[in-house]
């Protein structure tokens, strides 16, 4: 009688497996963004705590700065987890400014006006890249770099053959009495941050025009714009169907397709947000200085794309954070000014960057490999 041979155990589905808290903590994709936000702080804290870098006025400088770094970072992040790039941000963040301008300021076009024409435009923009990127099947780098070199030539074109210029002022002047314009360039609770200069809990002037006002008078709307995008993408990305559909796209997209999920307009409207991200951080930009110039958001898209991967996302997509994202972009506005708080070469920044780029995918990727077992 032949004896039944043994067999196998079933394998384990790796949906039902256990995972240790360890493991789980590991595939957290803002792991790596955690522990080097509290390295960067720790260390300013000890090099430049003194020196007011974390005094309330300190604490706006590097805020506003992260915040300009996670409103593009937050568009980049959801773009390239559904797998593709935008290298178009810095300039369509340069062409959205002259649109306003020139809309604003030369042609006398209501304000409220030029920044609706300018966000309709961009977001046409964006979804033209991913439109070309789908149906030509040419990697999103290639779209979008040649997206870069168009919109910023047009920027220039389109700034000096109306103005003859590259910078238009008058923004701010033009701005005056707008009902749209506020929620790019104005502040909130200014009466709370007046309340406590009363009560001795933050400093004021001295001296000058401004003396007896509070060294810091309200949140920049460029702060709640940050803010707000953060909630709506995390959201957006960990707790809605539209959320899954991104991993997929990004992480499969055939596999994605054969169940359903509708890559083609998901990378699209990524795109389109992409656009959107970037429209707003011109905007607000050229309300903060009252002008809008042709080289603004020079090297934007790549800053963009360093605080995704620092985040802790996946080059080939289909893993990352917004969370993640926004540390990576709060690190960023950190050290660009806690090194001028500490008195180092402000061109050190730049280095810093590169650095940290190449220790970010160098962690991530250990970290993909600890957990999927790839050699």
């Amino acid at each position: 009688m032949t004896q039944p041979s043994a067999q196998p155990p079933a394998a384990i589905d790796e949906r039902i497996a256990q995972r240790s808290k360890l493991r789980t903590m590991l595939m957290r994709p803002e792991l790596g963004a955690m522990a080097g936000t509290i390295l960067v702080f720790c260390y300013f804290a000890v090099v430049a705590g003194s020196t007011g870098m974390f005094a309330p006025d300190g604490i706006m400088n590097w805020g506003v700065v992260s915040a300009q770094f996670a409103i593009i970072a937050v568009g980049a992040c959801l773009l390239m987890i559904s797998g593709e790039f935008d290298l178009s941000v810095g300039s369509m963040i340069g062409f959205a400014g002259i649109v306003i301008a020139v809309l604003s300021v030369h042609l006398g076009w209501p304000m409220w006006a030029a920044i609706i024409t300018a966000f309709i435009v961009a977001m046409l923009i964006g979804a033209a890249n991913g439109y070309l990127v789908i149906k030509t099947g040419l990697p999103s780098f290639i779209v979008t770099l040649a997206s870069l070199y168009i919109l910023r030539g047009l920027t220039i074109y389109v700034s000096i053959s109306t103005t003859r210029q590259t910078i238009i002022g008058g923004v701010r002047e033009a701005a005056q009495g707008d009902w749209l314009a506020p929620l790019f360039g104005g502040k909130v609770l200014g009466i709370f941050f007046y309340w406590l200069a009363d009560m001795g809990w933050i400093a004021t002037f001295k001296a000058g025009n401004r003396a007896g006002q509070p060294v810091v008078d309200g949140i920049p709307m460029l702060m709640v714009w940050a803010l707000a995008l953060i909630i709506f993408a995390h959201v957006l990305l960990t707790k809605t169907r539209f959320g899954n559909w991104i991993f997929a796209s990004g992480g499969d997209a055939q596999a994605a397709r054969y169940v359903g999920v509708p890559v083609n307009r998901v990378k699209i409207l990524m795109f389109v947000f992409s656009a959107f991200c970037a429209t707003v951080f011109a905007t607000a930009q050229v309300m903060e200085f009252g002008s809008a110039a042709a080289d603004r958001g020079l090297l934007k898209e790549f800053e963009a794309i360093i605080a995704v991967v620092i985040g802790g996302a996946l080059l080939t997509g289909g893993y990352g954070s917004v969370i993640g994202a926004a540390l990576g972009a709060l690190i960023f506005g950190v050290v660009q000014q806690g090194l001028f708080f500490a008195g180092v070469e402000s061109s050190l920044f730049r280095v810093f960057l590169g650095v940290i780029l190449l220790l970010a995918v160098i962690l991530n990727t250990y970290i993909r490999r600890l957990i999927t077992g790839e050699r």
